[in-house]
């Protein structure tokens, strides 16, 4: 976000607990089950999905207020969400952030020491699963390393 300042970084909504040091309304909009069920009755999400057992969705009127003001908007989602949105916004660019291999993906969910090792297993085959969805998108970002793949990223967003 620091590379592309005049883009929006779409802030989604969960159903799950927030993990030790998340801020509610910053890094999700933390919801009951209830909340986000008559969210979806009501249509107030441009995607959602259920993940692991949680709800997981973009609110729709912020994204509609910062597309109308013309900035650039940034959806940080999962790849049932991604394919909702581009039948909704057929001109959307899908980015598929892909870990340079699913060892490294297990090291990295390992590392943050924040899930169970049940929570690490489910993790890894929906991972496996939405790998097979990569070629799907519009294009493919290999996260080796943090600062080539946010130049990438930066010059995707920049080019829309």
């Amino acid at each position: 976000m620091r590379e592309v300042p005049e883009a929006w970084l779409s802030v989604s909504a969960t159903t799950r607990q927030p993990r030790e040091g998340e801020i509610p309304g910053e890094s999700y909009v933390f919801m009951t089950k209830e909340q986000f069920e008559r969210g979806i009755s009501e249509n107030g999400f441009l995607e959602w999905a259920q993940y692991n057992e949680n709800y997981y969705g973009t609110p729709i009127a912020p994204i509609q207020e910062h597309l109308s003001a013309g900035q650039p908007v940034i959806l940080e989602i999962e790849v049932q969400g991604a394919f909702q949105v581009k039948k909704i916004f057929p001109e959307a660019c899908l980015v598929f952030i892909e870990p340079p291999s699913m060892e490294e993906l297990r090291r990295r969910l390992t590392g943050r020491g924040t899930e169970t090792a049940e929570v690490i297993e489910a993790r890894m085959k929906t991972a496996e699963i939405e790998m097979e969805r990569r070629y799907d998108y519009d294009v493919r970002v290999i996260n080796d390393s943090l600062e080539v793949a946010t130049m990438e990223l930066a010059a995707i967003v920049r080019g829309q």
